[in-house]
Formats: C-alpha cells, structure tokens, sequence
C-alpha cells in the first residue's frame, strides 16, 4: 500500500508551525514580546532560527496568527450574506455571533494576551496595520458585489465606516478585557454597544449592497 508522503509532509509542516507558534506565544507572555528574541523561540521550539523564520516571515506573525482570519472576516461575511440581506445586517449579524462565542479574532484574547499588544509598539502598530487591510478587502468586496466602477469612492467609504465600527469594537473589548471584567460580562456590554453602533449606521447604510 502507497504512503501518501506529500500528505505526511503538510501534516509535519502543520505541527511545527503550532509548536513554534506555542512556544513563542508562552515566551511572550512570560517576558514581553519586545524582549523575546527569535534565538529564544527557536531554542524553546529546538528547531534552527532559519525554520522560524521560514515559517514566519516576521516576529508579529508569531503573536498574531489569526491575522489572516482577521483580514479576510469582514469580506467574507459580505460575500457570504443571504439574498436579501444588506451588508450591514451581514456584517452586525456576524459581530454578534463571534461576541456570543466569545471568539478572539473579535477580541477575546484573555488578559494577559490583551497586555502583551497593549504594551507593545510593534504590536499595536501592526494591528492597526491589520485593521487597514481588513477595511481594504471589504472595500473589494463591495465593489464587486454593487458593480461599482472602481474609481467609485463609495464602496470605499461604506468600508471606512463599517471598518470604524469594528475597530471602535474591537478595542472596547480590549479596554474591558484589561480592566479586569470577564468574557460574559464584556459580552453582555458589547453586545448592547454594538446594537447601537450598528443601529447609528441603519439609516445610511441599511439599503446598501443587499444580496439579489
């Protein structure tokens, strides 16, 4: 019986990405991510700096590797929307699912994960990189799903704002995480802010990009 070789190496693959990523993330909540050197995951992970650097192109990549979840969520529940359904009741219905579940590439990361982007520049400043492009791949999407031109700024500005709502979000949850209240109850005033945040939008926004 043949061995499915190419399926043994991605599953490989697969596990030292985790355990690289498990031993950088404990390092950087053990001593701060500015001082965690790549020397160190590598040496925690017993594999060569060059594996690290091979399956991460940069050290930030270590502490967020939802990121490409991240980017792509907003775009994907607009091009996942049921017929009928306008962007915004796409894009609300989908924030109050994932506070429900208590997801972290909404914001549920735990205190001490919160902390450790809180105190750190780098951090900070490739999460609001993040937040750029997440509002840019929605922007795409919008434009494809309107049929706009693509020097129609509209799509773009319906993407500055539902971005803003969500980055508005996301670092409420953040600032309540650190202020030491638990999932259920940061869920609980998440939940009623986001119903008014959305609800501010409805009047502009809420005949827009609906699903034939």
């Amino acid at each position: 019986m043949a061995i499915d070789t190419t399926g043994l190496r991605e599953s490989k693959k697969r596990e030292t990405r985790q355990l690289i990523s498990d031993h950088a993330t404990r390092l950087f909540l053990d001593q701060g991510f500015e001082q965690t050197t790549i020397a160190e995951i590598a040496a925690a992970a017993r594999v060569a700096k060059k594996t690290v650097t091979n399956y991460f192109q940069r050290k930030e990549d270590l502490a967020l590797d939802h990121q490409e979840e991240f980017v792509a969520g907003l775009a994907e529940a607009v091009a996942g929307r049921a017929t009928g359904e306008s962007a915004l009741s796409a894009l609300r219905g989908g924030f109050l699912a994932a506070v429900e579940e208590h997801n972290p590439v909404a914001g549920f990361s735990g205190p001490d994960f919160s902390r450790m982007i809180a105190e750190s520049p780098t951090l900070t400043a490739r999460l609001r990189d993040l937040h750029d492009q997440r509002e840019h791949a929605l922007a795409e999407t919008l434009t494809e799903a309107t049929g706009a031109a693509d020097d129609d700024i509209t799509p773009r500005a319906v993407a500055a704002q539902l971005g803003a709502a969500h980055r508005l979000l996301f670092r409420r949850i953040q600032d309540l995480t650190l202020a030491g209240h638990d999932n259920t109850h940061i869920a609980a005033v998440i939940t009623r802010e986001a119903t008014q945040v959305f609800a501010l939008l409805e009047p502009a926004l809420g005949d827009y990009a609906i699903a034939p």
